[in-house]
């Protein structure tokens, strides 16, 4: 049974991003168009679970259950749409799970939804030490107990979730068809 921990920012967390992204264009090539560091480990100070999610955008999602064996060489295990239509899922580290993947293609309205968290969290540190605090909390409420976790931690992630898509679209250009450029 996995253990719920909620671990203090670690700066390997980028680097352990970088080494993935590194595998995955060779396996991909050129149908990846983009990949994004996203969840709580890709924001500076944040409090998380070690587990680095990561996001390839691809030309065609369809195209990336090709991939399924290179992918398992690696060590993930794909697990399809895992309940989010048109996204493809992988874990990798088994009960000591260290990666998730999140593959969506270029138009999924997803891809700007995890953006827009992720840097409205790096862009609002408060708002960033609360949820880690909370997550905090619901780590030692429910150590063994994945569910409640992500159950107690819902209301608040809609609610930042809520506010980062309005802070995205704040901040996007008013005449431009181009959404802002978000950083890596």
């Amino acid at each position: 049974m996995r253990k719920v921990e909620v671990k203090p920012y670690n700066e390997c967390w980028n680097s352990m991003f970088e080494v993935e992204v590194n595998l995955l264009y060779k396996i991909f090539g050129s149908e990846i168009i983009d990949i994004y560091h996203i969840g709580s480990t890709s924001v500076k100070g944040l409090k998380a679970k070690p587990i680095i999610d990561i996001m390839p955008v691809v030309k065609d999602v369809n195209r990336v259950d090709e991939f399924n064996i290179s992918m398992m060489t690696i060590g993930y295990v794909p697990k399809g749409e895992n309940g989010i239509d048109q996204r493809r899922y992988f874990q990798k580290g088994g009960e000591l799970r260290t990666h998730h993947l999140h593959f969506y293609q270029l138009d999924n309205p997803n891809i700007k939804r995890h953006l827009a968290f992720r840097d409205y969290l790096r862009s609002h540190p408060d708002v960033a030490k609360k949820y880690g605090d909370v997550k905090v909390s619901l780590s030692k409420r429910f150590p063994y107990d994945i569910e409640s976790y992500i159950k107690g931690k819902e209301q608040l992630v809609l609610e930042i979730e809520q506010k980062a898509i309005a802070w995205y679209q704040s901040i996007k250009q008013p005449d431009s068809k181009n959404p802002p450029t978000f950083q890596l």
